[in-house]
């Protein structure tokens, strides 16, 4: 059953051809635009978050409407929560109506069971919620949404994920008391999720990588600590994921405040394919100028505007935002996608999103 109309092909060709722009180095049209539409297609195709979360298929299906609808990038992306894999190692999440799901129970009471807990192996994870649900939302856009077809490896970020398994602040407290005992959870966290790499790619032939860091930020550690927790990782998970197959895309996405750690991360992999996003620097949008000087020359650099904005603000605000950090790194080596910091949160109005297109039409053409 199909959800919505069939995109139209015409625009889909030009779509297509101007998110490639920016990997095979020649500009096409216009800088685009990417929101992270998530639950919040759902919203503005009538669905609550928890609908939108627990309907693979039609959850997908809306991300196309709104992507078509407002002219943005023709990738339809979807996962089912932030949590992937950690159903699979025991935590019970709670589906609320219009946020996204929380945990309800973690997987580790206390340290000491960081020892009897098992990687799940990739048997055992196609049996579980996070692959499954995978599937059901790829293999519906791949049988009759061929062209949309972008199958992601949705390993998030190591360190969070782990510490999410006994709760942040006991993970936070082992990072300061037992060191050893934080990176043995951070490993079986990480090869439980390359597992579910493997199953992805034997499934789909390849796998869109997208991770990150969010514990691993300046709010929370110490650059020392980003470095020892977040980057260790995070390498270490890219190139395991490549050797298995996925990529070669992979989209670096940095959430929260990385004021003081925001150039270690040039130590982690990069491709041609490569996406680096980093959210702020304190409470501000991480400045573009930076960013590109550092990155432009190695990755496809994104956007980060407020996510405030887009919920609280006005378009005239979203708008405004937009076209400085357009203007600040459109012209970046390896091109530019405006976008927001994070996922946009769920009941935003649809005129933020109209703002962020109408300023890349504004200031976002290239010449000739």
């Amino acid at each position: 059953m199909k959800y919505i109309v069939d995109p139209d092909p015409k625009w889909v060709e030009h779509a297509t051809k101007r998110f490639a722009a920016p990997f095979v180095d020649k500009p096409y049209d216009r800088i685009d635009v990417d929101p992270i539409l998530l639950s919040e297609a759902g919203y503005l195709a009538g669905m609550s978050a928890k609908e939108w979360y627990l309907n693979p298929k039609k959850g997908i299906a809306s991300v196309i409407a709104a992507h078509e609808t407002f002219d943005l990038i023709p990738v339809a992306h979807w996962w089912p929560t932030i949590h992937v894999w950690e159903q699979e190692m025991g935590n019970k999440l709670e589906w609320r109506e219009n946020q996204p799901p929380h945990i309800k129970e973690n997987a580790i009471k206390t340290p000491e069971d960081i020892d009897k807990l098992e990687v799940v192996s990739e048997e055992e994870i196609k049996k579980g919620p996070t692959y499954t649900s995978f599937v059901e939302a790829f293999d519906y856009v791949r049988d009759n949404y061929p062209n949309w077809f972008v199958p992601l490896y949705f390993a998030f970020h190591p360190e969070a994920n782990a510490s999410q398994l006994i709760g942040l602040e006991k993970f936070l407290v082992m990072t300061i008391r037992n060191p050893p005992l934080c990176h043995k959870l951070i490993q079986k966290f990480m090869e439980t999720s390359l597992n579910g790499c493997r199953a992805l790619v034997e499934r789909y032939g390849s796998a869109m990588i997208v991770t990150g860091s969010t514990v691993a930020g300046s709010d929370l550690l110490g650059p020392k600590q980003v470095k020892e927790f977040g980057v260790k990782y995070v390498s270490e998970l890219v190139k395991k994921a490549l050797k298995i197959g996925a990529g070669p895309q992979i989209w670096y996405h940095h959430c929260g405040n990385h004021a003081k750690d925001w150039e270690l991360w040039k130590d982690t992999i990069f491709t041609p394919f490569t996406v680096m996003q980093v959210g702020y620097e304190g409470r501000k949008p991480f400045p573009l100028e930076k960013l590109k000087q550092l990155y432009g020359k190695r990755a496809t650099l994104m956007g980060n505007i407020d996510t405030t904005l887009t919920f609280s603000g006005s378009p005239t605000q979203v708008y405004e935002m937009a076209k400085e950090q357009i203007l600040a790194a459109k012209d970046s080596p390896n091109g530019f996608i405006s976008g927001l910091a994070c996922e946009c949160p769920h009941g935003s109005p649809p005129s933020s999103i109209h703002a962020m297109v109408r300023a890349a039409r504004d200031f976002g053409k290239y010449e000739g």
